[in-house]
């Protein structure tokens, strides 16, 4: 039963929420030990959030995943946990949320509570409609985004929350192809009904066009005047190159095999990937708290 409640939660989709520290990042508060805690529980508010939105859409999932070849072995489709026992879960989660928002900023609880209402609407209709299910999972790494910066009352540079909603329609774009990949190969299993709406084709266009917008919003973000001004380095464009590896890196794993289905088994599994995620963030820690010294050592 613990097991299966664990299972239940989802904690390696957790993963997801770690952009609600980019604005503690870029906002040079990382250090800051009141800033620090403060995006942690709020890091955590989304993670209990999104684990209550999963057994929801589980609960509404529930035959169709049961169909799934590998959605088959979730906790609820196996039966191994009853859905009143994942109510109850849903129920204590959520309860949690409200306590760690309880002294949070106003803005940052309008965010989260958007957050949920919006996952439910996904979970129950959205997702079913074409090309917004895409965009409903994009919107909700915008929020995680702008629910770190509200939850540390820091200003979000807008490039980097357009550069957000690329990457995450990237990601959504390869989850879809995976799923339609997936059910092509298939021998059983009746496919969701969106995804007789998509082709790969069309899926690839996709996917190029949102890897090419994450790129050059990223890119446009470390030059900007503002950006300059505030870590006194232009040498954050350098770090560029590590986006660009693992968008690439990432292309190249969802047309080589079926693994562009879950995005969060790809960022746990493939090693290339975990790599390039470290020296990126380590290369903007150096270059965003030491900016001024190393631009006048490149000097």
């Amino acid at each position: 039963m613990f097991s299966a409640a664990i299972a239940l939660l989802r904690p390696k989709h957790w993963t997801k929420n770690v952009v609600v520290f980019a604005p503690l990042i870029f906002s040079r508060g990382l250090f800051n030990a009141q800033q620090a805690l403060t995006s942690l529980r709020a890091f955590v508010a989304f993670c209990l959030t999104a684990s209550a939105v999963y057994i929801l859409n589980d609960i509404a999932d529930i035959e169709s995943d049961r169909a799934h070849p590998e959605k088959r072995n979730r906790p609820l489709a196996s039966g191994a946990i009853s859905r009143s026992a994942a109510l109850t879960i849903g129920g204590v989660l959520l309860a949690l949320v409200a306590f760690l928002c309880a002294d949070m900023p106003v803005k940052f609880i309008v965010v989260i509570a958007s957050y949920f209402l919006l996952n439910v609407a996904y979970s129950f209709r959205l997702k079913e409609v074409v090309l917004l299910d895409v965009f409903f999972i994009a919107a909700g790494f915008m929020l995680r985004v702008l629910g770190g910066a509200y939850a540390i009352a820091v200003q979000v540079s807008s490039w980097i929350v357009l550069c957000s909603m690329f990457i995450s329609l990237y990601l959504g774009f390869a989850k879809r192809r995976g799923e339609l990949v997936n059910v092509a190969g298939a021998e059983s299993g009746a496919p969701r009904r969106v995804l007789l709406l998509y082709k790969v084709e069309f899926l690839d266009q996709m996917l190029t066009i949102s890897a090419a917008g994450a790129v050059i919003a990223y890119a446009l973000y470390t030059v900007a005047p503002r950006t300059v001004a505030t870590f006194g380095t232009e040498n954050l464009i350098y770090t560029t190159i590590f986006v660009i590896y693992g968008v690439f890196r990432y292309l190249y794993l969802i047309h080589s095999g079926t693994r562009g289905e879950n995005p969060t088994n790809v960022l746990w599994a493939d090693m290339p990937i975990i790599v390039n995620g470290i020296l990126w963030i380590l290369s903007c820690v150096y270059l965003i708290y030491m900016g001024s010294g190393v631009s006048s050592i490149l000097q």
